[in-house]
């Protein structure tokens, strides 16, 4: 029995399942917010440590300068982590707008919006940190099967700060597929929530 939102149970004990639901949905959101400004903030610190990562190193009388343009996954990385950090900018915008107007719940169609945006940011970002990942490993180890020499013992700081740069974007990556767990719970919460409300009516 239910009346106002508030539910009786067997003992006689008001059990209010409204405020109980408003109160998860809150923290579940600020949760969302601080995760999406925190990714953020970590892609547009891997975008930077990456993209103005250089050094010029003098091999033979010959000035050779590394930069993160000769290697494509590292272009990738910068690029996944700047729309990364672009989109979650966005999302921190919708947060907060709904935080502020006390729109906690939203419709169906923005939940299967989010929850794409976030799947495809999550694939994206994952792809771009394993890719950047197996190049660092061959830039440090090399492949003595391929005469591939090791990058690392040349241009050190260089490769110290792509290892920034990719541990920056790891976390973003992580980040990213937590958000894309909050969003789907709160998708497919929509939906069993009208299950209930049919269960009710019967």
């Amino acid at each position: 029995m239910s009346y106002l939102g508030v539910g009786i149970s067997p003992g006689n004990v008001p059990v209010y399942r409204g405020t109980n639901l408003k109160v998860v949905d809150r923290r579940v959101k600020l949760a969302e917010l601080v995760l999406r400004c925190l990714i953020c903030g970590l892609g547009v610190l891997a975008a930077v440590l990456v993209g103005t990562d250089s050094q010029v190193k003098e091999i033979f009388l010959i000035r050779k300068k590394a930069r993160f343009t000769e290697m494509k996954a590292l272009v990738f990385l910068v690029l996944a982590n700047g729309i990364a950090a672009a989109y979650s900018l966005v999302q921190v915008v919708r947060c907060v707008v709904g935080l502020v107007r006390g729109n906690v719940l939203f419709s169906k169609p923005l939940a299967w919006a989010i929850f794409s945006g976030d799947q495809a940011m999550a694939y994206l970002t994952v792809a771009a940190v394993a890719a950047a990942a197996q190049s660092a490993v061959f830039a440090k180890e090399g492949q003595p099967e391929l005469q591939w020499m090791k990058i690392c013992t040349m241009y050190g700081k260089f490769c110290n700060q792509v290892g920034e740069g990719v541990a920056s974007a790891l976390l973003v990556s992580v980040g990213m597929v937590f958000l894309s767990c909050i969003s789907a719970f709160s998708l497919f919460r929509l939906y069993g929530g009208n299950k209930g409300k049919n269960n009710a009516t019967r």
